[in-house]
């Protein structure tokens, strides 16, 4: 069992930035890839981006590729959504999630854990 939990979402105008963060517990942190989701209201939950368990692998969806940057600490048990130049799209609940996957996946079916989400609105 791997406990997930997102800090760091608020209320930031077009333009700006946030520092998403995800601090897990549980079982073997680094054993996990890691990935951020999004849900807008009425929408599904779409894939923001991806890291392997090393860290070695990104990958993001073309939405915020160039904007988004995800990073993870093992040590720290953390992984980061770094986010710039917000757009008022990019509003939404986001949702990191863990998978024993070795490779890159964008399915939210192939991720085994999820944390509670944490809004970001972006005003125009």
């Amino acid at each position: 069992q791997v406990q997930l939990v997102e800090s760091g979402g608020g209320l930031v105008q077009a333009g700006g930035s946030l520092r998403l963060s995800c601090a897990a517990s549980g079982r073997t942190f680094s054993n996990y890839a890691m990935g951020w989701f999004r849900q807008a209201p009425g929408k599904e939950r779409e894939f923001v981006a991806f890291i392997s368990w090393s860290g070695s692998t990104t990958y993001y969806a073309d939405s915020v590729k160039g904007r988004f940057t995800i990073s993870r600490d093992n040590a720290k048990n953390t992984v980061y959504l770094q986010m710039n130049s917000l757009k008022p799209e990019d509003t939404a609940v986001y949702y990191c999630a863990a998978s024993i996957t070795k490779l890159v996946v964008t399915a939210a079916s192939r991720y085994d854990y999820w944390g509670p989400g944490t809004q970001v609105t972006v005003s125009s």
